[in-house]
């Protein structure tokens, strides 16, 4: 690299393409929308439309948009017999990468990559994930897949999907939050891989496998499932401070706290903050609250790292009673929107990504033959 080139260690800070989707920059926005004003006042259904079409949707466009959703929420034979296969100790994240791509072979579009192609097929992605989530869900614990509703949203869907029955209304509101929260983040690392596969001119069903392989990873989509592990760690709101300040002492990082782009915190984490702490109210499970409080304390004060989307969501989860590997699934679930918007954004005016790299290997050296090897 010459001396006016700049090395960035994780491309940090680097501004690496233009989107109109949503940005970071002066609060998050999705397509100019403020996400406090999104949780406060619209459903994930009409989010994850503003995502894909680029304008929240009249009464009209949001029906006719829920009618095709609930139209593709089905799942072909051969991948649920796929799901009763597969060994016991495969994880939730890797069968959704493995579902993923195999209902790539049954997408009518699979071979169109035109805007429209995408849109519907992005759509079918939108609908048929959460319920790949619980069918596999279901099937693992020796339970029947149950048939989706056509009368539910996206999120109330999904609970039902996982349970059988239909969630109260606070879990159901909450659950929806969340999934707005989570819906779309601007160039993060998940986003970023399937921007990447896609600029080769690869298709929406590959790159949101990619997106899925690096959400799986445990410094971007694993943090929320760490959450409750740390609570329990921590033992309650008596010993939360001592048991920061050991994991101090023993350099331990603490997931579900700081974030690369958000220095003085992130606003998702107080507005699902809300919802968590009223269904632990619901549940009787308060002292996780407690301790999580005492926990944000102690960080802020001493290490000046507030908490990310992943803190809240963790507790949230939990006084839901949703199990741990579903987790970063959920996250899935509701990222896939995003993912399909930039994958769609990107196909429409690409321009192939390919960075360059520094060099750290030797200089210039001759070959030798075998035989001067020895």
């Amino acid at each position: 690299m010459s001396t006016a080139e700049v090395y960035s260690p994780g491309l940090e800070g680097v501004v690496a393409g233009e989107t109109a989707i949503s940005t970071v920059t002066g609060g998050l926005r999705y397509r100019g929308y403020p996400v406090t004003e999104l949780a406060e006042k619209v459903t994930y259904d009409e989010v994850a439309y503003l995502l894909l079409h680029g304008e929240l949707p009249d009464s009209r466009q949001l029906s006719e948009f829920r009618r095709r959703l609930a139209q593709a929420r089905v799942l072909p034979k051969p991948l649920i017999d796929l799901f009763k296969s597969l060994p016991g100790s495969t994880t939730p994240m890797d069968v959704l990468r493995s579902a993923v791509s195999i209902l790539a072979h049954f997408d009518p579009d699979v071979v169109d990559s035109s805007h429209e192609a995408n849109l519907r097929k992005a759509e079918r992605l939108q609908a048929q994930i959460p319920i790949a989530v619980a069918a596999y869900y279901r099937l693992s614990h020796g339970q029947q897949p149950v048939a989706a509703r056509t009368d539910l949203s996206e999120a109330a869907n999904f609970l039902y999907l996982l349970r059988g029955t239909e969630a109260d209304p606070l879990q159901a509101r909450a659950f929806d939050v969340s999934m707005i929260l989570y819906a779309e983040h601007e160039f993060n690392a998940s986003t970023f891989a399937a921007r990447v596969v896609c600029s080769t001119e690869s298709d929406l069903h590959s790159g949101v496998v990619a997106a899925i392989g690096a959400l799986k990873g445990r410094l971007h989509g694993g943090a929320n499932e760490k959450v409750m592990d740390f609570l329990r760690e921590a033992g309650g709101p008596a010993t939360a401070e001592k048991w920061v300040r050991d994991a101090f002492a023993r350099k331990e990082r603490i997931m579900g706290f700081g974030h690369r782009v958000y220095k003085t915190g992130d606003v998702r984490a107080s507005i699902l903050k809300h919802y968590a702490r009223k269904l632990a109210e619901a549940t009787g499970q308060m002292k996780w609250e407690d301790t999580a409080a005492i926990i944000e304390k102690v960080l802020e004060q001493e290490k000046n790292l507030m908490p990310n989307l992943d803190w809240p969501a963790g507790r949230l989860y939990h006084a839901m009673g949703l199990d741990v590997p579903l987790y970063t699934p959920i996250f899935v679930a509701a990222r896939v929107a995003g993912w399909s918007a930039h994958v769609i954004e990107q196909l429409d005016n690409n321009r192939l990504i390919r960075p360059r790299a520094r060099y750290t290997g030797p200089e210039v050296r001759a070959v030798k033959s075998l035989q001067e090897r020895g």
